[in-house]
């Protein structure tokens, strides 16, 4: 893992950060949905993670004008046969990137639900299983909204994590100016795992040991969001069952085969904000989704024996 996070770097240069909540969420076998203004790479991101493992990649540019079938595929009568024959879409792959997905009808958007949550696709009343890795990495531009199609609720939530760029500092643009103006990083880039190494990770993720004060540390810290007056809709047990995958990532991210308050708390603000409703009046006295997120971790209790120092299996 840290050989991709190198690779990837090596493309967004200053965001480490950033790398490692990709790098969380491929390991919580989730999807990451990268939203933030044009220009800062959001779709070299997702490339780089790609191109980075050596397994089935494929890229889909969203469009107004993009159907379903364009996404996970049709059937097309063969003469020769005569009979229908399935021709799998962009969606058959092991990671694909999703190229501004709120420029799609939610038709369109719609086409990946059963996909992300289920990984397979019906198409005329047959069931296709995707391969495993498969992960979603969705763009899209807050911003520019004419022409768009905001995300409904129902296709946040299964998004394990967003993550939001930014802007670099200036030693790191300075650093991009000299090492990519006039060469591309992309262009060089060589995978250093492949997908059956990548499988035996997410094995060994799975493995990691989680103890019963951290769970319910965790369902007490999705469940507070649901009580928060500022908040109209709270996260979901989906969103639950992500935040712990998500930690049980960080934790191996660290080292650790067990899972510790804190890793709770580096998993949460990506995992947990996008997926919450804020109120008119929490817009109008400008808290974010995020405040209210950093204000759940301060208020709910860690539990006692799952500090850093004292956690471990029990």
């Amino acid at each position: 893992m840290r050989r991709i996070a190198g690779n990837v770097e090596r493309v967004l240069v200053g965001k480490p950060e950033v790398v490692r909540v990709a790098l969380v969420t491929l390991l919580a076998e989730g999807h990451l949905l990268v939203e933030d203004v044009p220009g800062v790479g959001k779709t070299s991101l997702a490339k780089a993670l790609a191109r980075s493992i050596d397994c089935t990649v494929s890229r889909i540019q969203f469009t107004p004008d993009l159907l379903p079938s364009d996404v996970t595929g049709v059937s097309i009568y063969n003469r020769q046969t005569g009979g229908f024959e399935f021709r799998p879409g962009p969606v058959f792959a092991n990671i694909v990137v999703g190229d501004e997905i709120n420029r799609a009808s939610p038709k369109t958007q719609s086409a990946l639900l059963e996909c992300m949550e289920e990984k397979q696709v019906t198409v005329d009343t047959t069931t296709y299983r995707l391969d495993d890795p498969f992960m979603v990495i969705a763009t899209q531009n807050p911003i520019e909204m004419e022409g768009t199609y905001a995300l409904p609720e129902a296709q946040r939530d299964r998004f394990t994590a967003r993550v939001s760029i930014g802007y670099p500092d200036q030693q790191a643009e300075l650093a991009m100016v000299d090492e990519h103006a006039g060469h591309d990083p992309l262009a060089d880039l060589q995978p250093v795992s492949d997908a059956a190494t990548l499988n035996r990770l997410i094995q060994q993720v799975r493995a990691v040991h989680m103890a019963p004060e951290v769970r319910k540390y965790a369902v007490d810290l999705v469940a507070a969001t649901r009580q928060v007056p500022e908040i109209r809709l709270g996260a979901s047990p989906r969103a639950t069952l992500q935040l712990v995958r998500s930690a049980r990532a960080q934790a191996a991210l660290s080292g650790r085969d067990f899972v510790v308050p804190d890793d709770l708390h580096a998993v949460a603000v990506p995992v947990l904000a996008h997926r919450l409703v804020l109120t008119t009046e929490a817009h109008a006295a400008r808290r974010s989704a995020t405040d209210v997120v950093r204000a759940v971790l301060h208020r709910v209790p860690v539990p006692q024996g799952g500090h850093p120092q004292t956690a471990g299996r029990r």
